[in-house]
């Protein structure tokens, strides 16, 4: 999430000059980020690497692999994120994620940005995540509640 980065992406274009990447290196020092460069391509560095991975936290929602919570806490715990990948679906937006799979899906052709059924289902249905109030997790209780009947026959 934006406000909890430090990181800023400067994206280098065809038609970018050394100058214009300079003033946009310094402009994101000179708000206390973290820029690095990348190439103009979808996703550009964090994304490429973020979306496979959110992508896979769903599927294994969809597969009735582990429950909401233990998949979130699991890679908390076990890997030391500050945050799940359900956790950070809500936050970001599931309708979000699900555009950005599409474009990445639809520019690469590569399985692992194919956006799950499961995903699909919850941003017809108006499940966006926090700004809905509805999403892997239910905000409409504090604290925040695993959404229940995500699977079919849950």
């Amino acid at each position: 999430p934006v406000p909890l980065m430090k990181l800023v992406e400067v994206v280098r274009g065809l038609n970018t000059s050394n100058d214009t990447m300079e003033q946009g290196l310094s402009f994101a020092k000179s708000l206390g980020k973290a820029p690095i460069v990348a190439k103009d391509s979808p996703g550009f560095v964090v994304n490429l690497l973020l979306v496979p991975y959110l992508l896979g936290a769903i599927r294994a929602v969809e597969m009735g692999i582990a429950t909401v919570p233990d998949i979130d806490q699991g890679m908390v715990l076990g890997c030391g994120h500050p945050m799940g990948p359900l956790t950070l679906l809500d936050f970001v937006g599931l309708d979000t994620t699900y555009y950005i799979a599409n474009i990445m899906f639809d520019e690469f052709k590569s399985p692992e940005y194919a956006a799950p059924t499961l995903l699909k289902r919850m941003v017809l249905a108006g499940y966006h995540g926090r700004k809905s109030g509805k999403g892997f997790y239910d905000y409409s209780t504090d604290p925040a509640t695993p959404t229940a009947g995500l699977v079919m026959g849950a």
